[in-house]
């Protein structure tokens, strides 16, 4: 039943009856696993990994950032309560706990650089224990979720005629 989770991670447009083929078990068991899972949230969503820089318009690009944070912990609840308040704020798509010279790591978006320079200086420094933060900005995508944004290589071999 794993495999069922592994190929829908890698494409979710995915049919219950081509899972059903790919995996040989048949399209009501996939389908009762699927809902399951979908109740549990085990499956949380799914989702397009699109590549922004293609799409036509000025408004379309946002500013990614990865933002470091340091977090002096707290007793009985270590870094926990601090993750799950950044998490609350919109501007966040992820929060991680992380090995090194910090303790968490996000994933914050904003319309422009102001918008996550202001995120930073007005909402998350003023959060109680955090010590510190260090902010990195995208400047350009090349994989994103498993999917590689290069474009692939032309074929310049000559043809061969008989």
């Amino acid at each position: 039943m794993r495999e069922i989770l592994e190929l829908l991670e890698r494409d979710s447009t995915l049919s219950h009856d081509t899972l059903a083929t790919m995996t040989g078990l048949p399209v009501a068991d996939v389908t009762a696993q699927i809902a399951s899972w979908e109740q549990a949230g085990v499956i949380r969503r799914y989702k397009a990994v699109v590549d922004w820089e293609k799409v036509d318009g000025d408004d379309s690009p946002e500013v990614t950032a990865f933002i470091d944070v340091a977090v002096a912990p707290a007793r009985g609840v270590g870094f926990d309560d601090v993750a799950e308040r950044i998490s609350r704020f919109d501007e966040v798509q992820s929060v991680y706990l992380v090995s090194g010279g910090h303790d968490l790591r996000c994933t914050v978006t904003g319309r422009h650089i102001r918008a996550v320079s202001d995120f930073v200086s007005q909402k998350l420094s003023t959060i109680d224990r955090v010590t510190a933060t260090a902010t990195h900005f995208v400047l350009k995508t090349h994989k994103k979720d498993g999917d590689s944004f290069a474009e692939p290589e032309q074929d310049h071999r000559l043809r061969v005629t008989p």
